[in-house]
């Protein structure tokens, strides 16, 4: 019997043949991604979905719409397309595109799966999903540099994997998120990595206007009414800073409980940064 799930903001559908999952937006007669999602945020809460349920994933082949490095930066779950030393005959898993924003694990000899369609979609504004689509498209122009802090890709690669994965340091009786090199004594820290529980609890919000957001979301702050961002606190002690999800309409009070979900964050330089957005306990 399938299991049907919302996850991550998404909708999926769990059976012995692997996992369906799909966006929960239409346009039109087609199901297309939401305003920060694309098939590397919807593969990698997939894979994310299969581990959650206790599956075994070292690695799998990936469709070429789907960022590999990125999925192995959040995952740990690794393919041929980020790691040519890999075997094909090793992998065993799948991970296949559709024609719409949907995709599928299975495993790679099967021969056959099949999946009840979820139910709970949404219609996404006309006005809204064009416009938000245009403003990416521009923003992935090669020549698009942003006009407030700059980061190179190299930069955001290096601190890419503890901010997609939470993964933090314990030293002491603390926990450090994201992870540093020196403490304030100039030591350097231990490179034990520990992993964060995947929620957190407000302590405080801002949304910025449109007017007044970063130049990085310039594009897009206008079209989603401004930027709104949280100050969490994890269980295990530290905090952080995250922009909501920007499919929802959502009014956070000091503490709400909220989860993750990797997203688009802004592109630069024709690269896409992705990183963690969250969303209200459901």
């Amino acid at each position: 019997m399938d299991e049907h799930v919302h996850w991550k903001g998404y909708l999926a559908v769990i059976n012995k043949d692997g996992l369906y999952i799909q966006s929960s937006y239409v346009h039109g007669d087609q199901i297309v991604y939401g305003p920060d999602s694309d098939s590397t945020t919807m593969g990698i809460a997939a894979i994310q979905l299969m581990l959650n349920k206790g599956h075994l994933i070292e690695s799998m082949h990936l469709p070429d719409s789907v960022d590999a490095r990125i999925v192995y930066l959040a995952t740990g779950v690794d393919s041929m397309t980020h790691n040519s030393e890999l075997e094909f005959e090793n992998i065993l898993w799948d991970l296949l595109g559709g024609d719409e924003a949907t995709l599928v694990i299975t495993k790679s000899n099967s021969e056959s799966y099949d999946f009840e369609e979820p139910q709970d979609v949404e219609i996404i504004d006309t006005d809204f999903h064009n416009d938000m689509a245009e403003a990416w498209r521009l923003e992935q122009e090669t020549h698009h540099v942003s006009q407030g802090a700059y980061v190179s890709k190299s930069q955001y690669l290096e601190g890419a994997p503890a901010r997609l994965s939470l993964r933090s340091q314990k030293v002491g009786d603390r926990m450090i998120w994201p992870p540093r090199q020196l403490d304030e004594n100039g030591s350097r820290f231990s490179k034990d990595s520990h992993q964060l529980v995947a929620e957190a609890h407000v302590e405080s919000w801002t949304k910025l206007s449109a007017a007044g957001a970063p130049s990085e979301f310039s594009l897009r702050a206008p079209i989603l009414g401004g930027i709104q961002t949280l100050l969490v606190r994890f269980e295990q002690g530290p905090r952080g800073v995250f922009l909501v999800t920007d499919d929802l309409d959502y009014s956070p009070e000091i503490g709400d409980t909220v989860h993750f979900a990797v997203r688009r964050i802004y592109a630069q330089e024709g690269m896409m940064r992705y990183g963690l957005k969250a969303f209200p306990k459901r």
